[in-house]
């Protein structure tokens, strides 16, 4: 039989039985034994019993490992009361009027619309093109926002670039450190963001995050979901996609990685508002795992990737202590 002819390799996810089509045509891999057959119709591998398999983990990070809604929201509301307080500034009657009236909502709605742009800039990004970090796309994209909020003059150019860095100083959901801590124990962690090298470990520093490895679309000058980032991300573990897996709180992004061969874990989190039929569409085409947001996210993953918490033995020591003192 001619191999051109052979139907793409199945991927049969064992805990969720879930059945993908991977076109491996489509990234040029070493050898393995995932491709080096080419009679191989069906690859079982289950994230639960398989997890040898598995070596590299790669997260998104803002949504899914940090907060960033309240958090970017909340430091530009306290930089414009500032910018309100500051007797060094003169602001016109209309814009301190206008800046007064900003309420919390309003607020969120501009950061709302300040990530809006972020994922319109980032896909339609021409790697071709010179690269532009999310530190500069941000900044041209507060000042445009600021002039359309009827803001413009508020803030001076160095209270912008202190608004950008508020992506700087995002705050971990409350499960990322542990998850991460107990991912460490059998697997490389690795960041793969769209944000810039800078950003990103500021951002591990801030939250005390411990990735073992930092990884951003700026080292391959292209942004998620270009097929590169991806890619690039693997070769440079010296990993296949099947020994991958993509972490994330955004579909678009793992569609992407599963079309190249990764294996696919959606973390539900706050706001990422889904219809029922993109659920079950991404749960029967592309994710392989999905953590509901009734779990504790990260934590979770560790446990369907079969790793246990330990007991927490201060406690343990605790309970005895007031058992003994009875």
């Amino acid at each position: 039989m001619d191999s051109n002819q052979l139907t793409p390799p199945r991927l049969i996810l064992g805990s969720t039985t879930t059945i993908w089509n991977v076109d491996i045509s489509r990234y040029q891999a070493p050898s393995h034994q995932f491709y080096a057959d080419p009679s191989l119709r069906e690859f079982t591998y289950s994230l639960m019993a398989n997890t040898s398999l598995l070596k590299g983990l790669f997260f998104d990070v803002f949504g899914t490992v940090v907060e960033w809604r309240n958090c970017v929201a909340s430091s530009l509301r306290e930089a414009a009361e500032r910018a309100l307080r500051d007797p060094k500034k003169t602001l016109s009657l209309a814009l301190r009027a206008r800046a007064t009236a900003m309420s919390s909502n309003d607020w969120q709605e501009l950061v709302e619309e300040w990530r809006a742009s972020y994922g319109q800039f980032t896909r339609k990004f021409d790697p071709s093109q010179t690269f532009i970090s999310i530190d500069e796309h941000h900044f041209d994209s507060i000042q445009k926002l600021l002039h359309q909020y009827d803001l413009k003059g508020l803030f001076t150019e160095d209270e912008q670039w202190e608004l950008v860095f508020s992506w700087h100083r995002l705050e971990p959901w409350p499960d990322s450190v542990k998850g991460l801590e107990l991912l460490n124990r059998r697997f490389r962690t690795c960041t793969l963001s769209n944000g810039n090298i800078s950003l990103l470990r500021d951002l591990q520093r801030h939250g005390s995050l411990p990735f073992t490895d930092i990884v951003s679309a700026q080292h391959f000058e292209a942004y998620k979901p270009s097929p590169q980032v991806y890619t690039g991300a693997a070769k440079r573990f010296g990993l296949d996609p099947c020994n991958c897996a993509m972490v994330a709180a955004h579909l678009y992004d793992l569609k992407a990685a599963k079309a190249l061969g990764f294996a696919t874990i959606y973390v539900e989190r706050n706001d990422e508002n889904l219809t029922p039929q993109e659920i079950a569409q991404a749960k029967e085409q592309y994710v392989d795992e999905w953590v509901d947001g009734a779990t504790d996210g990260l934590i979770e993953v560790a446990r369907r990737l079969g790793i246990q918490e330990e007991p927490d033995l201060a406690s343990t020591c605790s309970v005895g202590s007031d058992l003994d003192s009875v």
